[in-house]
């Protein structure tokens, strides 16, 4: 119980995750191949398209700026990365 001179303080803890370690670990634990890690990856991108396309259904100006919908894989083997870019509405 608490009495009413007691006070909670707001309290603030920061977060920092290793992002490489993070992906290994969804990598390994959650899919059982990595080409299924890049084929979720590429499913969210078009999900993301297929909003702002239904979305534009109602608001055309949405696609004022850039019409076509897209999904880039780009790939740098000296970084060792690839990445996965979207122009849709979503994360």
């Amino acid at each position: 119980m608490s009495s009413p001179e007691q006070t909670s303080e707001k309290q603030t803890h920061g977060f920092q995750a290793e992002v490489r370690e993070l992906l290994k670990l969804m990598i390994h634990s959650l899919y059982s191949h990595r080409e299924i890690f890049l084929r979720e990856l590429i499913s969210n991108a078009s999900d993301a398209n297929d909003r702002l396309r239904f979305a534009a259904i109602a608001s055309p100006e949405l696609l004022a700026k850039d019409p076509e919908l897209e999904i880039r894989v780009e790939a740098d083997p000296a970084a060792g990365t690839m990445t996965i870019r979207d122009n849709g509405i979503g994360m």
